[in-house]
């Protein structure tokens, strides 16, 4: 079994920072890709960044500049450093990984960023 818990979602302000974490447990021999989607409401899930095993980054554009991704290889959490949020960056946050050929996901955290 594969846990993935996400935390520090939460209420801000424009222009205002927040990190997120998230923890993965379980079974992870074969963990490679790390990354964090995000989804409005009304919309479909999307990429916000990702890491590999080897620390090699990828930020979507909307998010270069004001987001970083980061990972604790040994604390097996995933990190996601968020300055400068905007309300449309306002979303469900959810936390994702690859072990082997297996997709796993988080439950998702709340951001919302009020104008």
């Amino acid at each position: 079994q594969v846990q993935l818990v996400e935390s520090g979602g939460g209420l801000v302000q424009a222009g205002g920072s927040l990190r997120l974490s998230c923890v993965v447990s379980g079974n992870i021999v074969g963990l490679s890709i790390m990354g964090w989607y995000r989804q409005a409401p009304g919309k479909q899930r999307e990429l916000v960044a990702s890491i590999t095993s080897g620390g090699t980054t990828n930020h979507v554009d909307s998010v270069k500049g004001r987001f970083t991704i980061s990972r604790d290889s040994a604390k097996n959490t995933l990190y996601l450093l968020m300055n400068r949020l905007q309300p449309q960056d306002t979303a469900t946050y959810y936390c994702h990984v690859i072990i082997g050929f297996m997709n796993y996901w988080g439950k998702g955290t709340l951001i919302t960023v009020s104008s």
